[in-house]
C-alpha cells in the first residue's frame, strides 16, 4: 500500500529530532512525536518504517502515526510536534448585567409555597423576566458560586 503522505526529513530536521530525544527536556508527546517522525523519514538511506512498527516501537495507535505523518505533510514540522493552540476563550453565559440581575433575585425573597430560591426556580425567574431567552441551571450556580452566593 502506498502511503498518501511521505516523510522526507532534511538534515537540520534529522539533527534537531534527534537533539530535542537527546537531551529529553521536551514533553513526553513531543519526543514521542519526534520519534515517530525519525522512524517515517524516507528520505535518508534506510527505508521507512510502516506504520503498525512504528505503533508498536512507540507505543500509540497506528492512527497517530497516522496523523504525525499527515501533520508534517501538510504543516511542517512545528504542527507535528506541538499541540495546537486554542485561540478562542470560552464565550460568558451572563453579562455583568444580568449577573446582578440574577443576585438581586437570589437576594430576594422566594416565591409563593417555597421556603428557598432552587436553582431551577433561579432560571425560570430570569427566563420570566425576560433577563436571558435560555439559561442552564449549571450556569446559575456557577455563577452564584463565582460570587460567593448560595441560592439559600
Amino acid at each position: 500500500m502506498r502511503k498518501k503522505y511521505l516523510v522526507e526529513l532534511s538534515n537540520d530536521e534529522r539533527h534537531a529530532l534527534e537533539a530535542l530525544i537527546r537531551t529529553g527536556n521536551a514533553p513526553a508527546r513531543t519526543q514521542t512525536h519526534a520519534r515517530i517522525l525519525l522512524k517515517a523519514d524516507c528520505g535518508n538511506s534506510a527505508a521507512a518504517w510502516t506504520d503498525d512498527a512504528i505503533a508498536q516501537a512507540c507505543l500509540v495507535s497506528r492512527p497517530t502515526v497516522e496523523r504525525v505523518r499527515r501533520l508534517f505533510a501538510t504543516t511542517g514540522l512545528a504542527a507535528a510536534l506541538h499541540r495546537k493552540r486554542h485561540d478562542r476563550a470560552p464565550q460568558r453565559k451572563l453579562s455583568g448585567a444580568q449577573e446582578a440581575q440574577l443576585i438581586a433575585i437570589t437576594c430576594s425573597a422566594p416565591p409563593e409555597g417555597q421556603e428557598r430560591w432552587t436553582l431551577a426556580l433561579l432560571a425560570d425567574k430570569l427566563v420570566e423576566l425576560k433577563v436571558v431567552d435560555a439559561i442552564a441551571r449549571e450556569t446559575v450556580r456557577t455563577t452564584l458560586k463565582k460570587m460567593n452566593l448560595s441560592p439559600g
